[in-house]
């Protein structure tokens, strides 16, 4: 994590150095600039925590510069010194937004203690911003389950939530990938600081450029004002960006440089800006394949795969699938009004025997329309609609057959296609203990099938 940056604004370069010598004999990175101009500059880029600055410089003074700056930025707390105190003048800088008003000689473990309480107050300012957003989204265990997949990726996730390292998460769509995207900033030393994400999917190289980098004013037509990019509303946070192989090949450089440099230019700008993020990639493509393919760059994928995560497929943790329904039905039904809901047992046989090709968003889809459209508190197979396109063959079979026998009729048919137990446990998404298990329940005979 950056140290806290203080950006001091004099013209006399010795009073810049003795407090910029003692600021960072504490910790503290230090920025100068001797003029209004220059302090702009370095405030539009260089992103202080305080900046401190004396009241005449050469080309104006700080109660013309103060609107300027709090115009960038108005978050960022200043400090005003002056050789020549006046009540008036202290009045009229403290109602442009100046947080304290010092007299030179500055007393150097004064301003010290003044710096760390704005510190302080700003800090917690955020945090209970923080506190809000996080009290207002609602929370997913991204490791609700039991199976092995689903420890694993718990166990995965815990070595890795305090690295400050990019990670990229796999999986296929829908299998909650920004879940626990959510949960690794939670759970990180960032948590406190802001979450920003973007899904890349779709989007053109202007807009994603505009979006995560930012604009100046007139860089393209219809940009009447400036904006500021998601790289810089995530200073200090987290960046999640879903779908990173769909990045525009000419923003991959950019993101890169954003990564290697901690620094960017919004588009139309000439100068660099400097940034402290720390970023969560999701794909659901094989980017090693896209690189091959050059359609990704293969330093971005090394810089970017540094911790890879992969969430597991619904249907290759089938145990967890009836945990993981009810605790979505109480959610759900508590929205509704709703009592006690459960799923009878054949209910979870058959969610457990479907393959769930849009993992966990199809099955809360599927869950939701199940009790928004019965009337009962206990969910049966016939209340639920599953998507033909991708269902497997069971579920368009004889409807006049029990569940029982459209599960062992299933199962013989797979084990007939893939002649081999490991192959049709994969493809029926269960342990191969359980293929076994069902196996010997129904009477099958392998030499048969």
């Amino acid at each position: 994590m950056a140290r806290n940056k203080v950006l001091i604004v004099d013209d006399e370069a010795g009073i810049r150095f003795g407090i910029r010598d003692f600021l960072e004999s504490h910790g503290y990175e230090v920025d100068e600039a001797p003029s209004c101009q220059a302090a702009e500059q370095s405030f539009r880029h260089a992103r202080p925590d305080v900046a401190i600055v004396d009241y005449a410089l050469p080309d104006g003074n700080a109660l013309d510069l103060m609107p300027r700056l709090r115009a960038i930025d108005a978050g960022i707390p200043l400090i005003i010194l002056t050789g020549n105190a006046s009540i008036d003048l202290a009045v009229r800088a403290i109602k442009e937004g100046a947080e304290h008003f010092l007299t030179k000689p500055v007393e150097l473990p004064a301003l010290l203690i003044i710096l760390q309480r704005l510190l302080e107050n700003q800090r917690n300012r955020q945090k209970q911003l923080v506190s809000k957003s996080r009290q207002t989204r609602q929370t997913i265990d991204p490791f609700r389950g039991t199976s092995h997949a689903i420890r694993q990726l718990a166990e995965q996730a815990a070595l890795v939530q305090q690295t400050d390292s990019p990670i990229l998460i796999q999986g296929e769509t829908g299998t909650g990938k920004g879940v626990l995207a959510a949960w690794l900033h939670n759970n990180s030393l960032r948590a406190e600081e802001a979450m920003v994400d973007l899904n890349c999917a779709g989007l053109s190289r202007e807009l994603l450029e505009t979006e995560l980098f930012g604009h100046e004013k007139g860089a393209f037509t219809g940009a009447t004002a400036s904006k500021t990019g998601l790289f810089e509303v995530a200073h200090r946070g987290t960046i999640f960006l879903d779908e990173i192989g769909d990045v525009d090949p000419l923003v991959q450089p950019k993101l890169l440089k954003v990564l290697e440099e901690k620094r960017f230019r919004r588009v139309g700008d000439v100068r660099d800006r400097q940034v402290d993020v720390r970023l969560i990639a999701a794909t659901s493509q094989d980017l090693s394949l896209l690189v091959r393919e050059k359609r990704f760059r293969s330093d971005l994928y090394f810089r970017i795969s540094t911790i890879p995560i992969t969430v597991p497929a619904l249907r290759n943790r089938s145990e967890d699938i009836p945990l993981l329904a009810q605790y979505l039905l109480k959610g759900f039904a508590a929205d509704l009004g709703r009592g006690d809901v459960r799923l009878s047992t054949e209910a979870e046989q058959a969610i457990q025997a479907y393959s769930w090709p849009g993992n966990v968003r199809e099955l809360r889809n599927v869950l939701e329309r199940a009790l928004l459209l019965s009337g009962q508190n206990i969910l049966t197979p016939k209340d639920f609609h599953f998507n033909n396109a991708t269902a497997p063959d069971v579920w368009l079979d004889d409807s006049n057959l029990t569940l029982i026998e459209l599960e062992q009729k299933h199962i013989e048919r797979v084990l007939q296609e893939e002649r081999n137990v490991d192959q049709a446990a994969k493809r029926l998404g269960i342990p191969r203990s359980s293929l076994y298990q069902k196996i010997k329940r129904y009477g099958i005979t392998l030499s048969k099938v």
